[in-house]
């Protein structure tokens, strides 16, 4: 299992999170701020399979693709989003730390 962190400029999290959706893809959605990618953004944290890790990253690519072509937006590739995937068995379990 592994988690996805994704971070996305505020004029494509609509489209991401209907996209998303669509696709049948959970996830939670955070409201983020800060300079990491000096706008506004939103932070997505997405409970993926190692199968399925090259189709989402596939599937979110189209999703900005297509925001940009049906609002004209320019292509700036490199502000977009920026994503993080994490093994989730190096994560440690809430609940293990509260055992007796």
């Amino acid at each position: 299992m592994k988690l996805m962190i994704c971070v996305v400029q505020n004029r494509y999290r609509t489209a991401m999170e209907e996209g998303l959706k669509a696709n049948n893809y959970r996830m939670t959605e955070l409201a983020s701020s800060g300079g990491f990618l000096k706008k506004g953004s939103t932070t997505f944290l997405i409970g993926i399979t190692e199968e399925d890790v090259e189709n989402l990253q596939q599937t979110m690519q189209q999703i900005c693709l297509t925001q940009e072509k049906q609002k004209g937006q320019s292509k700036e590739t490199a502000s977009r989003y920026t994503s993080f995937l994490i093994d989730v068995k190096d994560s440690l379990p809430f609940f293990q730390l509260h055992e007796g």
